[in-house]
């Protein structure tokens, strides 16, 4: 496999992180042009989440038929053109349908990535590889976050779209390039049938017993962490007084611990198994957010996000791992579901949490999660022990 195909596609990970999480740090600036709470600026965030984990149903099937490289370079381009009318939107209506129709686009882009992956590494091998690969995505989300606050009180929030719109189209620019001279990125495995038939194997996925759980469990991780972590730099600011830049920054910490977990995942895998990664991810977890709740000043913020951060890649990584095994047969669709229940659940979530976080902010929302998700991890380890046999590596 080209290491330098996985690279590029951990740059359009990159890419895909700064947008989901680049608006987090920028609330109060929205909030502050259009008139409104910061909870109902979130809707920044809701919008993008609900439109990124719904047209996975659409993407899917699509890669499955067309090539999953190619269909990433392609969604890479758009979303370029989607950034750039969040940048231009005159009213908050019209950047929530901009941040909309950007979700829709550079949803596909992690998902299909990481199916293209599961076709061309075997199992045995996938873990590490994933995880590396998802070193991209841990540092969109640091630097993102961190960056957005800084130029969003420098140059407004509008610079950080405009900022996005040229990351992808350079990306794309890459990434097309790659699929020029990389034959491995233009193999795809056509099914007979058409489109159609995709979407209807798609749809049988859902009488797999263990689609339903991995589906289920993601789909609940998504509306309690996501619901959580999407206010953890507003919090900051608003109850410790910290800048815009400097709540964005302890945040990014969070890749810290991701990063420390791709570093040494090949031999953390094998000590800890995956239900020993799944408890020790949902206790981590839990501790992180515990102490965000409950910590008397900001000081303590970077070290309890680390191990937000480590707790969360153990858990998901698992989960993700699982996703790319559970329909090999058709594992474009499989990953559609698996990012669609994703992103759902984060929607929901931050729609939920924007609610609590405007009338009693953000620490029952930590609070809430962090018991949540450890009591989640927990079942998740259960069901691993019951499905073990039964979902062997193929």
């Amino acid at each position: 496999m080209s290491g330098r195909a996985v690279l590029l596609l951990s740059l359009a990970a990159f890419a895909s992180a700064a947008a989901l999480r680049g608006s987090d740090a920028i609330l109060p600036l929205i909030a502050g042009t259009f008139d409104t709470t910061p909870g109902g600026a979130s809707a920044v965030i809701t919008g993008f989440a609900l439109a990124y984990g719904l047209l996975q149903l659409v993407s899917g099937p699509t890669a499955d038929r067309i090539g999953k490289y190619r269909t990433v370079c392609w969604v890479t381009a758009i979303s370029a053109g989607g950034n750039l009318l969040c940048a231009l939107a005159p009213s908050l209506p019209l950047l929530v349908a901009a941040r909309f129709a950007t979700g829709a686009t550079v949803g596909a882009i992690v998902p299909l990535a990481m199916a293209w992956i599961g076709d061309t590494v075997p199992y045995e091998k996938r873990q590490p590889v994933l995880a590396r690969f998802l070193i991209g995505h841990m540092l969109g989300i640091a630097l993102s976050t961190s960056a957005a606050g800084f130029l969003g009180e420098l140059y407004g929030w509008r610079v950080v779209y405009g900022l996005l719109a040229v990351l992808y189209a350079l990306t794309a620019v890459l990434l097309f390039a790659e699929l020029r001279v990389n034959a491995l990125t233009r193999e795809t495995r056509p099914h007979a049938g058409g489109l159609l038939d995709a979407f209807r194997r798609m749809a049988t996925l859902f009488r797999l017993p263990w689609v339903r759980v991995i589906l289920v469990i993601v789909f609940t991780e998504g509306v309690l962490l996501f619901g959580a972590t999407a206010f953890i730099a507003l919090d900051l600011h608003l109850r410790f007084g910290l800048s815009l830049g400097a709540s964005g920054t302890m945040v990014a910490s969070f890749a810290l611990g991701g990063i420390a977990y791709a570093a040494f995942a090949g031999r953390i895998v094998p000590h800890l198994g995956e239900r020993g990664l799944v408890l020790g991810g949902g206790a981590c977890i839990a501790a992180g957010l515990l102490g965000l709740a409950l910590m008397p000043a900001a000081g303590w913020a970077p070290a309890c996000i680390i191990v937000l951060g480590l707790g969360v890649y153990m858990f998901h990584n698992t989960l993700q791992v699982h996703a790319t095994q559970m329909a090999p047969e058709a594992r474009g669709g499989a990953l559609a579901l698996f990012a669609c229940a994703l992103f759902t659940g984060q929607s929901i979530g931050v729609w939920l949490a924007s609610r609590v976080v405007d009338a009693a902010g953000a620490q029952p929302v930590f609070a809430i999660a962090a018991l949540g998700l450890f009591v989640l991890a927990s079942d998740f380890r259960r069901r691993l022990s019951i499905w073990a046999g039964r979902n062997a590596p193929r």
